[in-house]
């Protein structure tokens, strides 16, 4: 089962970004991209996210904020 991630805008709703549907192959694979990622999902409207493997909700929502 591979990870995505599903991004969610700041009153809740599904945010569809490409590429933060990349499927990662471990966790630990999806979390270090996410690492590197974050600043530009909030720059294309997401202001959480949460992880899935495939359609289990490993967890989240997780806030974005720099601060």
């Amino acid at each position: 089962m591979s990870f995505i991630w599903m991004c969610h805008a700041i009153d809740g709703t599904d945010v569809n970004i490409a590429e933060a549907r990349t499927e990662f192959p471990t966790q630990a694979d999806a979390e270090a991209w996410m690492g590197e990622s974050w600043s530009s999902l909030i720059e294309s409207g997401a202001d959480s996210v949460s992880l899935l493997e495939g359609d289990r909700l490993v967890y989240g929502p997780m806030g974005l904020s720099a601060g």
